[in-house]
């Protein structure tokens, strides 16, 4: 089905560098306010920060949780924000709504506000269904799992098991065949860490696979390349790009969008924008599904 970018919402400068770079031959750039828009949307997205709800990040260090409570003031807390859209619209509602987030929603700490969610989303009319996703089952080598919540107009119910499911593809097929020095391994306390496990200080190889992309690779707990005569290396910007399913094209335009510094040994930009991202194959396919299905035309 041909597509167009017509517009978008975000606070990040330089992801909406890269999005306007990607996207520069369909879509003039301008700043504007979207106080009062008249939105009616088919299918609305939104996938709110995961920091406070995560496994790792939901717990502050004096061991009080953050977590989504409306009004907390969190970055989690912004799911609220897609009811209250939802809400304003009136009668006329999306007739799907998506919600992406991590697989500690519907954990203890989580889950009352996931429950919570769900019944909202009820008020307003949808039925729900949500499943946990993994990026491998997509065809990418990405252990990347996340709950995608689908709510449906008019009693519709959300079929997962439409979804087709792809063999991952070997790591070897994203990784670049030169890479720079710089990517190399040199941090004592990732050297040291490597082979530990069930600890916060470890360092994996990664053969078949990697693990979770987040928006940093040089920090422990670390997945590393093995180079062999005992050299590692962290995976570049590019590789970690596609493996959320990029093409190279898109890569590059945000790369031109976002120049590394001359100081900088890599580029923190477009790590975060990979880390921050949602893997693309899972979500052709759930567009495919609904598209054939739940949207009438």
């Amino acid at each position: 089905m041909p597509t167009k970018a017509i517009d978008y919402v975000e606070i990040d400068e330089k992801a909406v560098r890269s999005y306007n770079a990607m996207f520069e031959d369909e879509l003039e750039y301008k700043t504007q306010s979207v106080v009062g828009w008249n939105l009616r949307p088919d299918i609305l997205i939104h996938g709110s920060p995961c920091q406070q709800v995560s496994i790792c990040g939901w717990i502050s260090p004096v061991g009080s949780p953050k977590g989504a409570d409306e009004g907390s003031g969190t970055e989690s807390s912004l799911m609220w924000e897609t009811i209250h859209i939802i809400q304003q619209m009136g009668e006329w509602k999306p007739k799907v709504v998506i919600w992406e987030n991590v697989k500690g929603v519907r954990y203890k700490g989580m889950k009352e506000n996931f429950q919570r969610y769900l019944h909202e989303m009820e008020q307003l009319g949808y039925t729900n269904s949500h499943k946990c996703l993994d990026a491998r089952d997509f065809g990418i080598p990405q252990a990347r799992e996340r709950v995608f919540t689908i709510s449906c107009l008019n009693g519709e119910k959300f079929d997962f098991d439409k979804l087709r499911h792809t063999p991952m593809r070997p790591l070897k097929d994203f990784l670049q065949e030169k890479v720079s020095d710089a990517y190399n391994v040199t941090q004592p306390s990732i050297l040291s860490a490597i082979g530990k496990t069930k600890t916060a200080k470890r360092a994996t190889v990664i053969t078949d696979y990697a693990y979770t992309i987040t928006e940093r690779q040089d920090r422990c707990p670390a997945q590393i390349i093995d180079c062999g005569n005992g050299n590692y290396r962290f995976l570049t910007e590019l590789e970690c790009w596609r493996l959320f399913g990029y093409p190279d094209d898109d890569y590059y335009a945000a790369e031109r969008a976002n120049p590394k510094k001359r100081s900088a040994i890599v580029n923190r930009a477009l790590y975060k924008q990979a880390g921050n991202s949602i893997v693309v194959p899972i979500f052709e396919e759930i567009f495919r599904v609904l598209l054939r299905d739940y949207i009438k035309h």
